[in-house]
């Protein structure tokens, strides 16, 4: 295979999931842009907004190159039907590390804004609104993570090429969403004034 041969295979996989990361970024701003009433009732949320959105990428990321890994080596069979152990526990080490690292930030946000005397919420309205959106966000991404790879696997496309802009761009709507929706919730149920 040639330089060119391997520059053209490596834009015909890259291009298409980077495009979409561009597209799902977009969404992520418009609903950014779109909880205005949100981000003013919970002092220190938009602090919070990207600490959460980089723990999606990092600790969900992770889980892809794991599934890439294994894929390549033969330790995990490209199928999506049955339970294969090693699969579940990647799938529920990232869901821990990520609702763990939601509440490292939360916690971080709160203890940062309150050196700097900056007006924040409570400790609590932060951690829950963090571990609900972790919780909801990380379910759809260990779902959309194990099919896409092992799909695009199948389908003979490099699972590596694949993860980076795909857990971008899930992570990104689907964290924004998911927030929305865990700041909505804890409001509901009283926790933000």
């Amino acid at each position: 295979m040639t330089v060119r041969d391997a520059a053209r295979e490596a834009y015909r996989e890259a291009i298409p999931a980077l495009l979409a990361s561009l597209i799902g970024g977009l969404l992520a701003g418009v609903v950014l842009g779109g909880m205005r009433s949100e981000l003013r009732a919970v002092p220190g949320l938009l602090v919070l907004v990207p600490a959460l959105l980089a723990t999606r990428g990092n600790v969900y990321g992770s889980l892809g190159a794991r599934i890439s890994t294994g894929l390549h080596q033969g330790l995990i069979e490209p199928r999506l039907r049955g339970v294969d152990t090693r699969l579940t526990a990647a799938a529920t080490a990232a869901l821990m590390n990520g609702l763990a690292a939601s509440v490292f930030a939360a916690i971080a946000v709160f203890l940062i804004l309150t050196i700097l005397e900056t007006s924040v919420a409570s400790v609590l309205i932060l951690i829950a609104i963090a571990l609900l959106a972790g919780l909801l966000s990380g379910g759809v991404l260990i779902i959309t993570v194990i099919t896409a790879v092992i799909i695009g696997y199948r389908r003979g496309y490099n699972p590596d090429a694949l993860v980076g802009p795909l857990v971008t761009t899930t992570g990104d709507v689907f964290g924004m969403l998911f927030l929305l929706a865990a700041v909505r919730l804890v409001s509901a149920v009283g926790g933000v004034s």
